[in-house]
């Protein structure tokens, strides 16, 4: 890993109306707008999808490298996230993201293992670590 701090950006252009583009050197541009729930078209990414999209991803990485620090081998992870929307204290905000892993483990895995290490990738996690909205995790473990 290359030393902290690591400083990222990324360009957004748009205008009045419409969709916007995003994007960062050397990965091809996203497509975005507001969900079909505030009015947008739906058929794009919204910031709203993207933060979903930030906390499962950054969750699966982490596990990844929690998972090989405490030589816990898995077959696979299928992961859903869910994200509520809502108004509290005047201000419209995630008030909750329920995660609901799916970690496949090898015949004879350590399942005890398995729960601390998702336990301790929801905590490492950099994106959820940053939010102030309350994560819940609802993990299923299952043997191969």
């Amino acid at each position: 890993m290359k030393p902290l701090p690591h400083i990222y950006s990324a360009q957004l252009s748009g205008g009045s109306e419409g969709y916007a583009a995003v994007s960062v050197a050397g990965i091809p541009e996203l497509r975005t707008a507001p969900p079909a729930d505030f009015g947008g078209p739906g058929d794009a990414w919204s910031p709203e999808d993207l933060l979903m999209a930030s906390v499962e991803t950054c969750f699966l990485f982490t596990l990844r490298a929690v998972a090989r620090a405490s030589k816990l081998e898995f077959e696979s992870l299928e992961l859903s996230g869910e994200g509520t929307l809502d108004r509290k204290d005047g201000v419209t905000r995630f008030t909750e993201i329920v995660l609901r892993p799916r970690l496949k483990l090898a015949a004879g895995g350590d399942r005890d293992k398995a729960m601390r290490v998702l336990e301790k990738s929801e905590k490492s996690c950099l994106v959820t670590a940053s939010l102030s909205t309350p994560v819940r995790l609802e993990p299923e473990i299952v043997s191969g």
